[in-house]
């Protein structure tokens, strides 16, 4: 796939139902995507529990670093690649199970050849945020 765009991919991605194995493991899927924009909607529940009885702050972190760095992917050209650099995540809101669906919307604020840089939020249903991330990526030749 690597003779079609990032976002191309990710379309194809989407169309074929083939969802990245860490939503399979933690209940989120990539919902929607377009040229800078990424959307994961997931669903927490007890198994993403830490020790207090809350959601892990790591299950929000995930899906802000899967928006951000799928908004990324979305501007790729042929023959290009990404990784994360850096993730700044602010926690807003306790995330219980309780919560319901949750939906992290990222986009990308700009890319460069080599570095791009996006952001994320993690809302719940009623549009309240839970977490909001900005993400520094490396964009390099795949």
């Amino acid at each position: 796939m690597s003779d079609i765009s990032g976002l191309e991919q990710v379309q194809a991605m989407i169309a074929a139902n083939a969802q990245p194995s860490i939503g399979r493991t933690l209940d989120f899927n990539l919902i929607e995507v377009g040229d800078g924009l990424a959307i994961f909607e997931g669903n927490p529940d007890e198994r993403t529990y830490n020790p207090m009885g809350t959601v892990h702050g790591g299950y929000a972190a995930t899906l802000l670093d899967s928006a951000c760095g799928i908004a990324t992917h979305s501007k790729l050209a042929p023959g290009q690649s990404y990784t994360t650099l850096e993730l700044k995540v602010a926690y807003h809101r306790p995330i219980t199970a309780s919560t319901g669906s949750v939906r992290a919307i990222g986009t990308v604020t700009s890319i460069g050849r080599r570095v791009a840089f996006a952001e994320a939020k993690l809302m719940d249903a009623n549009g309240r945020i839970l977490a909001s991330a900005s993400s520094t990526l490396l964009v390099m030749p795949r």
